[in-house]
């Protein structure tokens, strides 16, 4: 879908590699600038063949890597040789950092007013906490609200899981860069595109924050015993397995559901009859449908859920998640080649096309892998660069 646009990326860690990766399984040309040690994700938990962090690998398959010492003379020089060729620069250094190096947002849309620019940092450019450090922990999960919001009272609060924050961000600054190359296209000129984990985040709770911004209050989350609503909620079965059903709304279903699970007088029993004194009785009815689930092997009542055309889902371990044949038959799964022969299954992009272009992607590259034909490909020969770039 991008074949023809290049994208330069200089960035570590997760969320802008993130924003660029997806272009790269779009299929654009992503040139990955690294320091001569790499990007410290590389090194993160190196198990993989070939001694690559299988994180770095979802996020950097397809690219190509070029190793630069930006502290040299001839390594500036590459690198604004590579914006000059570049539809899109993607990056989460710090906007001091940037200043220092001269490519900060004006000074780059200076020398080249048509390239797309995507800064991606913890707290946005503007603000006394713009050039603060931050990692998805603490602008997405923490900073946004969400831990708090997510934990019930009577928990203490606990981490995202890795990389969620970093790649919920990374999608939406692939989407910001995409519509900044679509407006390009009708004026010429190229876009400051600004992306962080702490406006996602706020977007991603945005629901909870609507209402705290309207109406002063937010419904707390509560312990699964004591739900907020017993009818959107996990259940454990016989088999010990846990399901997740919800009505679809406040006063549809309910009936539906009791007749489905073998209890239809429970629908009639004062406690339970309206939706009002449902919720007021909310730790009551949850007991007793967690002794009704206990009367069904999993499969049994995931049968019963779905013949009554009921929304429900089982909880899932990672392992499930990857066997599951619906997430296959969704796509969420691609085949990416691991450089040595072999291949190996990523997590899909979170968006396909009806292009047919699900193919095995190439692999994730080795550290400056590709600095001798990037070089060439800007007019440095490395015989002259081999002192100041990285080899």
């Amino acid at each position: 879908m991008l074949e023809g646009f290049k994208v330069v990326e200089l960035a570590t860690y997760i969320a802008a590699p993130v924003a660029a990766g997806i272009l790269a399984d779009w299929g654009a040309d992503v040139i990955k600038v690294e320091p001569p040690a790499g990007d410290p994700m590389r090194w993160l938990r190196a198990q993989a063949p070939g001694g690559c962090s299988p994180v770095f690998e979802t996020n950097n398959r397809g690219k190509r890597s070029v190793a630069l010492d930006l502290n040299t003379p001839l390594g500036r020089e590459a690198m604004g040789r590579l914006l000059a060729e570049a539809d899109v620069f993607v990056t989460n250094l710090r906007p001091s950092a940037l200043k220092r190096a001269g490519l900060d947002w004006e000074s780059v849309k200076a020398k080249h007013p048509a390239l797309v620019y995507a800064s991606i940092t913890g707290y946005g450019l503007t603000g006394a906490d713009a050039d603060t450090p931050a990692f998805d922990n603490a602008a997405f999960w923490s900073r946004s609200g969400m831990a708090h919001m997510t934990k019930p009272a009577e928990v203490d609060p606990f981490s995202v899981r890795q990389g969620s924050g970093d790649h919920t961000c990374g999608m939406a600054a692939a989407l910001g860069i995409v519509t900044a190359l679509l407006a390009r296209t009708r004026s010429g000129q190229g876009r400051l595109v600004e992306a962080s984990p702490l406006r996602t985040g706020v977007f991603v709770m945005g629901a909870d924050l609507s209402n705290q911004i309207r109406l002063g209050e937010v419904t707390p989350t509560r312990l699964r015993a004591a739900p907020v609503n017993p009818l959107n909620n996990f259940y454990r079965t016989a088999d010990d397995r846990w399901l997740f059903f919800m009505l679809r709304s406040a006063y549809d279903g309910w009936r539906d559901l009791c007749g489905a699970l073998d209890c239809p007088e429970l629908a009639e029993e004062p406690p339970f009859e309206t939706q009002e004194s449902r919720l007021a009785h909310s730790a009551e009815l949850t007991a007793r449908l967690d002794a009704i689930f206990q009367k069904f092997s999993f499969d049994e009542a995931g049968r019963r859920l779905t013949e009554a055309d009921i929304v429900w889902s089982p909880v899932q371990t990672p392992a499930e998640v990857v066997a599951d044949p619906q997430a296959r038959a969704a796509g969420c799964f691609i085949e990416v080649s691991d450089g040595h022969g072999g291949r190996f299954e990523s997590p899909a992009p979170p968006v396909r096309f009806d292009s047919g272009s699900e193919g095995v992607r190439r692999p994730t590259p080795a550290l400056g892998q590709h600095t001798e034909e990037i070089l060439a490909e800007i007019g440095l020969a490395t015989t002259q660069a081999a002192a100041h770039v990285a080899p």
